[in-house]
């Protein structure tokens, strides 16, 4: 596994889709789906950051819903940790 570079960096972001106006007019919306749907760039995202955190001292990686759990669990699986979802309020 490496570390995530530059070049990887402007790939993900060339891979996410901004929806002008929504959910209002003014707002960016960052679609995120166009990363997930392709594979290569996705398994990237997640063994890079996984060789990131691989020697730090970590017990369980925590993600806040909704996108800290499309994020968290995949990157706990590559680095053998369990997953810890938490649920904004409401």
């Amino acid at each position: 596994m490496t570390v995530l570079n530059d070049k990887d960096r402007e790939n993900f972001l060339s891979s996410i889709r901004d929806l002008h106006d929504y959910p209002k007019e003014g707002i960016i919306f960052k679609d995120i789906t166009t990363l997930l749907n392709d594979t290569k760039q996705f398994t990237r995202l997640i063994k890079g950051l996984a060789a990131r955190y691989k020697d730090h001292d970590i017990d369980y990686i925590a993600g806040i819903d909704s996108r800290g759990f499309i994020f968290g669990a995949p990157l706990a699986i590559q680095l053998g940790l369990g997953f810890v979802p938490i649920r904004k309020k409401g």
